[in-house]
């Protein structure tokens, strides 16, 4: 058996996230599909995260055991082959040591979620962004935002459905900029809670809004109590961009 590691590229919006479903309609069914017409293997994908439906990735990472052995620049253009004409991509693939784990071995994961603020409806970007017409004051959301940097119990912002056994995480970085029109909202960090990004996102735009100041975000997280937290921004806008490992990578 050799493991290959697979950094992955999708549109999340045709699919209901990444975890495999039982109609078949996830984005894991749909790789897994592609790397068993390739190669008439019944694999099991081991990814770093389960991303929701409707959220995007431009470096999603699973591993993979095959036993055919090929050179890992052939398992990626096999597999892209078979993935058409679903928008999923392999972007990269290479060999790993059999150790190697996507989701244990993560060190930390990046989040980009992306807002367009104007008043103009979408076009190109439909799908891809979340479209806010008001105005959104950048600057108050990233001087806000500094208020989730370092360990809390973020049970405000997450999920009711969230199974993780702790409601403590590290936020290493949470940084807002805007770019014209575009304001993107950056979050880093080990390991997140479920739909943690975006209740941030929907609590940083009541921030940018003039509908909460730092403060009010800041008794928000404090509080501990998921019905303080602001509507939860949707899927549209959140990409898994990164994922970084140690040395067994």
């Amino acid at each position: 058996m050799t493991r290959y590691k697979l950094t992955i590229e999708y549109d999340g919006g045709p699919y209901n996230g990444w975890q495999t479903q039982a109609d078949g309609g996830a984005v894991q069914d749909a790789v897994t599909r592609a790397i068993h017409s390739y190669c008439g293997e019944e694999v099991v994908l081991a990814a770093a995260g389960r991303t929701d439906a409707g959220v995007h990735a431009l470096g999603q990472v699973v591993h993979v055991d095959l036993a055919r052995g090929d050179v890992a620049g052939k398992v990626r253009d096999a597999v892209n082959f078979h993935l058409k004409p679903h928008p999923i991509a392999i972007v990269e693939a290479e060999t790993v040591d059999a150790e190697f784990h996507a989701r244990f071995d993560a060190t930390k994961r990046h989040y980009l979620y992306r807002i367009i603020n104007r008043r103009a409806p979408l076009t190109l970007d439909r799908g891809q962004v979340w479209a806010v017409p008001v105005p959104l004051d950048a600057d108050a959301m990233h001087h806000a935002a500094q208020v989730l940097v370092g360990k809390h119990d973020f049970t405000t912002f997450r999920s009711v459905h969230c199974q993780a056994k702790s409601p403590l995480k590290t936020m290493d970085e949470v940084r807002v900029s805007r770019y014209g029109e575009e304001v993107e909202v950056v979050c880093r960090a080990r390991s997140f809670l479920h739909n943690q990004v975006r209740s941030l996102v929907g609590s940083l735009k009541f921030v940018g809004e003039g509908k909460w100041t730092r403060r009010d975000l800041e008794k928000a997280l404090k509080a501990a109590d998921r019905s303080r937290c602001a509507p939860v921004a949707p899927p549209d806008g959140l990409y898994l961009t990164q994922v970084d490992y140690g040395r067994k990578d």
